[in-house]
């Protein structure tokens, strides 16, 4: 065990807890109506209860049990079977190594939320979220970060799959299912609101990209110089990306907004991501720059032109962010064409697939969207209860 990296990766495991709670819970609930911010909250809290005890129980093994260029992990480690605080994963304690995993299998699946805020059953989302992560997002963990089928020696040969930290992993399978029961829910009545609490979008933002030095920093596995430029190539493109966004919204509409910029940066930081081991500050500079342009444009193609109800652009920030930066990790040379496309086409048609079933099986269970009379009125009091303001005064 190494103590440095230890120490690290504990900070890491914390910034990425802190993404979810309470960075993407406020950006999430901050760009909905006041009356639905309540349950943006509960969605992504119980998602991040809810994983965690099913990390432990099969998704870590899923991911991570042993099954050498294999499509599914064995399930050896469920519930951290054989795993005692001196077990080590590389330099790391393993059980740390699996709360740093497990981080990133709580955020994947809260991203999801985005898509279908405001007018979706509250038991829908436990239940989707539940299988969707042991069944879609943990086996491609396996393939591209635990030895299996698109990881180097893999289907792809010795130079397999390029995704520091997952640009095909996280965004790419979050945002093609975001998409997905988009569709499947359809638009909601008052899809024209807007975002209720603008400040609230900042701050989220702002968590956001602070805990994403944790994200792409931490998942060097170690304390040097790797996890330095990782931090910095991250920093660089979301700067980057806020400023292009910002830019672009001025030259299209006369003005630019608080929300478009801090959306510019979550579009940099998504993108990077994947490339955020492979590349340096000027490719960054590149990545960032593009990126708040190509994520707008999809905004913009999903929105008006497909009219899908992508609630808050899951999939045109993170889902075209997320396989932009793949393909430049290409691009500058530091992956192979073949694999990146290759796991990427992989990658997106099982998640179609996956998440195509998972839909039809959970609405047969639950409701998949809350009654006319709920969205209306809004689904914190319809479904929590609660409200988060007080209308009457």
């Amino acid at each position: 065990m190494n103590g440095a990296d230890t120490a690290w990766i504990i900070v890491a495991t914390a910034l990425v807890l802190f993404m979810s709670l309470p960075g993407l819970a406020l950006f999430y609930g901050g760009l909905v109506r006041a009356r639905n911010v309540l349950s943006v909250f509960m969605h992504v809290y119980a998602i991040a209860c809810l994983m965690s005890i099913l990390w432990l129980a099969f998704g870590y093994t899923i991911a991570f049990g042993d099954a050498t260029h294999g499509w599914f992990g064995s399930l050896d480690k469920m519930f951290l079977s054989g795993v005692t605080a001196d077990s080590l994963s590389g330099s790391l304690p393993e059980v740390l190594f699996f709360a740093f995993q497990m981080t990133f299998a709580i955020i994947t699946p809260a991203l999801i939320v985005g898509a279908y805020v405001e007018r979706v059953g509250f038991g829908f989302v436990l239940t989707f979220s539940s299988l969707w992560m042991l069944l879609c997002y943990a086996p491609v963990v396996h393939w591209i970060w635990g030895g299996g089928a698109l990881a180097d020696g893999g289907i792809f040969g010795e130079v397999g799959t390029r995704d520091f930290a997952g640009g095909i992993v996280v965004h790419e399978t979050a945002g093609i299912a975001a998409l997905m029961i988009a569709v499947a829910l359809g638009p909601r009545k008052h899809r024209t609101t807007p975002p209720h609490a603008p400040w609230m979008v900042f701050m989220g933002a702002a968590m956001l990209w602070v805990g994403w030095f944790g994200f792409n920093g931490g998942s060097q596995l170690a304390a040097d110089g790797g996890a330095a430029m990782a931090i910095t190539v991250t920093h660089i493109s979301a700067a980057t990306a806020s400023l292009t966004w910002a830019l672009y919204e001025r030259i299209k509409y006369g003005k630019a907004s608080l929300v478009g910029i801090v959306t510019g940066t979550i579009a940099g930081l998504a993108s990077i991501t994947p490339a955020s081991g492979f590349v340096g500050p000027i490719e960054a500079l590149i990545i960032g720059a593009v990126a708040g342009v190509l994520c707008q444009e999809a905004v913009n193609l999903v929105r008006n032109k497909l009219n899908i109800d992508d609630t808050l652009d899951v999939f045109a920030v993170h889902g075209v962010g997320g396989i932009f930066g793949t393909i430049m990790i290409a691009v500058f040379g530091q992956g192979a064409w073949v694999s990146q496309f290759g796991a990427l086409i992989i990658v997106g048609v099982f998640t179609f697939v996956v998440t195509y079933v998972l839909i039809k099986v959970t609405a047969a269970i639950t409701p998949l969207r809350a009654d006319l009379e709920s969205e209306v009125n809004g689904l914190d009091l319809s479904a929590h209860g609660e409200r988060a303001y007080d209308f009457t005064s």
